[in-house]
C-alpha cells in the first residue's frame, strides 16, 4: 500500500478525527480515526515511582486501552507523546467487511 500524508485540523487532546477517502473512481471508503487515550498515569502509582514505573503503568495503560477498543477498528500507529502529555494519540483504520 502505497503512503498519503493529508493534513489535518489540530485537533485537541480529548478529540477524534475520521477521515473517508474515495480513491480512483472506486467506492471502497477507508476510514480512518485518531483517538486520544489517557497518558498521565500518576493515579496508578502509589507512592510516586521513578522514571522506569512511570514509563511501565503508562505502557500498561495504553496496552489495556488498545485491548479494549472496537474490534472493527486495526491499530495503524501510535503517536509519540509531547513531553507532559496527558494523552497520546493512536491511529486507527476500520476493518474492511
Amino acid at each position: 500500500m502505497r503512503d498519503l500524508c493529508v493534513p489535518i485540523p489540530v485537533f485537541e487532546e480529548n478529540e477524534h478525527v475520521e477521515i473517508t477517502l474515495d480513491y480512483s473512481g472506486k467506492k471502497q471508503k477507508i476510514n480512518y480515526r485518531v483517538e486520544s487515550f489517557l497518558w498521565d498515569c500518576e493515579e496508578d502509582l502509589f507512592l510516586g515511582g521513578d522514571q522506569v514505573s512511570v514509563s511501565l503503568a503508562r505502557i500498561e495503560r495504553l496496552k489495556k486501552s488498545i485491548r479494549e477498543y472496537d474490534k472493527d477498528w486495526e491499530l495503524i500507529q501510535i503517536f509519540t507523546p509531547s513531553e507532559n502529555a496527558k494523552s497520546i494519540q493512536v491511529l486507527y483504520r476500520k476493518k474492511r467487511q
